[in-house]
């Protein structure tokens, strides 16, 4: 078996000649070439890079010789082209306006993610064309409700306390705004399957901060929409778990 065809026939349950390896965020800062590359640019400029966010994709793969090449982005490419003023900084990302009102879910917008998120799709296509059949490649987006929390939160957060307090004040603009971050974000895995991904991880982080009966509410049928845009194109989903704060690391696993 070659790589690809050892971590497709494991994600579908098949046997394989051994258990195919990989991260479910492998490149990064852990890496001396990328903290060369991100020494002379910023961190949406390198995600918007398609021939550097391709470099630096590839790093893990030339060095430890990975089944599967996790494209380099960030979930937060979604929510501004869905037209959100996102920065990062030391901090993480923050969001300029924070999303605290049904007129503010009204303001984000649902586009093309072909038109609206390019680079991603060109990371996609050179990543694949130089990997040939070295590693699959794996796209990845947010999950619904994560992506909520830094857009009500206006960044990361220890409490939560702004988007829970919409789910409990407000649930109806809560879930007007997971449906809208659900509808776009499907589209988004959607594409990316078909643009070269073998399967697509959906990181729904944040979700650990809910109650079992809240998680069912707010995050599972979210959830659910993007993994079935995802199978329909015949791909295979891999969801990260739910992660508890000072709970061991989650591990990449395909349902």
């Amino acid at each position: 078996m070659n790589a690809p065809e050892r971590f497709l026939a494991a994600c579908a349950r098949r046997p394989v000649d051994r258990t195919p390896v990989w991260m479910m965020r492998q490149a990064g800062r852990y890496l001396p070439e990328y903290q060369a590359i991100r020494s002379k640019v910023d961190f949406l400029t390198l995600c918007k890079s398609p021939d550097l966010a391709t470099e630096v994709s590839l790093h893990p793969i030339e060095r430890f010789g990975m089944d599967a090449c996790v494209i380099f982005s960030d979930i937060m490419v979604a929510v501004e082209a869905m037209g959100a003023a996102v920065t990062f900084g030391t901090g993480g990302p923050h969001v300029d306006s924070p999303v605290r009102s049904i007129e503010d879910v009204d303001r984000l917008s649902v586009p093309d993610p072909i038109e609206a998120l390019p680079f991603v799709m060109e990371t996609l296509r050179r990543t694949r064309e130089e990997l040939h059949d070295r590693a699959a490649v794996v796209g990845f987006v947010g999950g619904p409700f994560t992506l909520a929390s830094y857009l009500v939160e206006g960044g990361a957060s220890r409490t939560f306390a702004e988007i829970k307090a919409l789910m409990y004040a407000q649930p109806a603009v809560a879930h007007a705004l997971l449906r809208k971050l659900a509808d776009f974000v499907s589209r988004f895995a959607a594409v990316q399957s078909k643009e070269g991904a073998h399967a697509v991880q959906v990181f729904d982080t944040w979700s650990g901060e809910l109650s079992p009966s809240m998680y069912e509410e707010f995050a599972l049928p979210y959830q659910s929409t993007i993994v079935a845009a995802i199978r329909s194109p015949q791909r295979p989903s891999i969801r990260a778990p739910r992660r508890r704060r000072r709970a061991a690391p989650a591990s990449g696993r395909c349902p």
